[in-house]
């Protein structure tokens, strides 16, 4: 009963094709990717500075502004700004503002690709057939595994940490955008069709106007799923809350990790509670 086939006991080499693959990359195109690497990061370095100069206070005053005209509630204007005070006085409003940047650099660039995608998944069956196990395996696989080839193939820094938040959190938007778009009932595809609308007038009027709540929550899914690498991120060295995160680990510092966690929590709930679509019959007067 104990008896195993000697093929079976011949490992597929599949590590080492990959290790194989990734050092080939960085023999030949070593200084590509570190060009593409110190770009991204200027760029990033960068937005930080620009939002860093702007006074804490005033920034939180022109959020405050944005939240109360996408919702028209006092109670979700005035929640968002005493989070973002509250913040401010923990001492992590700089922190903060680097993990934000990191967030929205990631979620802008998975739901660039990842809305395009979903919705040629949507049309086209097959793909998205073909994209499942793809979609599964950057979502169940541990994010160390991908760390270590994006941190052989763009140095440290705040780029390894945004390409492993892109791979975590791009499926989400592809997922739900395909789901959005299949959910369009068919006789609103059958009238704009009798209408004479083209394939682009179909999508644009029709199926992506219809999808667009279910495209929201993977937007806000995405954002969620990038907050929660940021500590992760944190140990290829960028920079954010989750810095402040791992110099506790390494000291048993419980005060400074309990706060830094909590700044995480609160920048999670902020943006979740800004991109949450409005409610019917929910505004001013709440």
């Amino acid at each position: 009963m104990n008896y195993v086939p000697e093929f079976l006991t011949h490992k597929i080499p599949i590590g080492k094709w990959v290790q194989v693959f990734v050092e080939y990359l960085t023999d030949h195109f070593d200084n590509e990717f570190r060009l593409f690497s110190d770009g991204l990061e200027w760029i990033i370095q960068e937005s930080i500075r620009m939002l860093g100069a702007v006074p804490p206070l005033m920034l939180i005053a022109l959020l405050g502004i944005c939240v109360w005209f996408l919702h028209r509630n006092w109670k979700i204007t005035a929640g968002v700004m005493l989070s973002l005070l509250f913040i401010l006085n923990l001492g992590y409003w700089e922190r903060t503002v680097e993990t934000v940047t990191l967030v929205l650099f990631a979620t802008g660039i998975s739901v660039f690709f990842g809305v395009p995608l979903g919705i040629l998944a949507a049309h086209h069956r097959w793909l998205f057939t073909v994209m499942r196990p793809v979609l599964d395996l950057m979502q169940t696989i541990p994010t160390f595994v991908y760390l270590i080839p994006t941190l052989m193939l763009f140095g440290l820094g705040m780029v390894p940490g945004l390409i492993s938040t892109v791979i975590f959190a791009i499926p989400a938007p592809i997922r739900l955008t395909y789901l959005g778009i299949t959910g369009v009932p068919g006789n609103l595809i059958d009238a704009g069709k009798a209408f004479g609308a083209s394939r682009m007038q179909l999508l644009m009027k029709v199926e992506l106007p219809h999808a667009l709540p279910t495209i929201m929550a993977g937007l806000t899914q995405c954002i969620m799923l990038s907050l929660s690498m940021v500590v992760i991120a944190a140990l290829v060295g960028a920079d954010g809350l989750g810095k402040p995160v791992i110099r506790a680990l390494n000291s048993v510092n419980i005060a400074q990790g309990f706060e830094a966690g909590l700044a995480i929590v609160i920048v999670a709930i902020v943006l979740d509670r800004m991109l949450k679509q409005p409610e019917t019959g929910a505004a001013g007067s709440n």
